[in-house]
Parts: C-alpha cells; sequence; structure tokens
C-alpha cells in the first residue's frame, strides 16, 4: 500500500492519492456552488416565469416546472466546467437575466 502523497500507477494513469488543500478548497467550492447557486438560480427562474405573458397559474406552474431543469442544469454546469471560479462565473451570467425577470415582476408587483 503507498504512502500518502505517493504516486500509483494504474495502466498508463498516474493517479495521487492525496488532495491538494486547492484541490479540496475547488471541491468544495463546487459543492456550495451547485447546492446554493443552483437554489438561487431556481428560485429566480419560479420567480421570473410570473412576468411571462400568460395567467397566474399557468405561469407559477410553468416557473416550477423550469425550476427543476434549471436546478439540474446548473448541477451538471458546475461539474463539467474546468474550474471552480468558473462555475461561479456561469451561475452569475446566468443570474442575471433571471434577476432583471424577477426586478420586472417585483416592478409591475405580480409577486
Amino acid at each position: 500500500m503507498p504512502l500518502s502523497g505517493e504516486w500509483i500507477r494504474c495502466g498508463e494513469i498516474h493517479y495521487m492519492n492525496k488532495l491538494t488543500l486547492h484541490d479540496r478548497a475547488a471541491l468544495v467550492s463546487r459543492i456550495i456552488a451547485a447546492l446554493f447557486g443552483g437554489y438561487a438560480l431556481a428560485a429566480l427562474m419560479s420567480l421570473a416565469t410570473l412576468a411571462l405573458p400568460m395567467q397566474r397559474s399557468n405561469a407559477v406552474f410553468t416557473g416550477m416546472l423550469l425550476s427543476f431543469l434549471v436546478y439540474a442544469g446548473a448541477v451538471i454546469w458546475v461539474f463539467a466546467v474546468r474550474s471552480a471560479r468558473r462555475a461561479w462565473a456561469g451561475l452569475l451570467v446566468a443570474a442575471l437575466p433571471l434577476m432583471a425577470g424577477a426586478a420586472l415582476v417585483e416592478w409591475r408587483g405580480l409577486a
């Protein structure tokens, strides 16, 4: 059994059996982004759909369905990109138009 920090050879791929502090912090950052950033995007989506030109009951139902898709997409996005910084940046870029839609709903008094 290799000691902590030694390289393990498996075929042609080399694995390090100990994660560095930077790797652990990046993983924790991605987990937080997936949990809370995804939730924030889903909440913004469900609120922003109230600005759509449809009956309120249909807008609520549409927002609820879309929020599940947005949350799942956010979780996939967070773990698919190369770095935790890009994951957070992608969540922020996706949140900007949703925040505008949510602000429109608040401004119109539809919430």
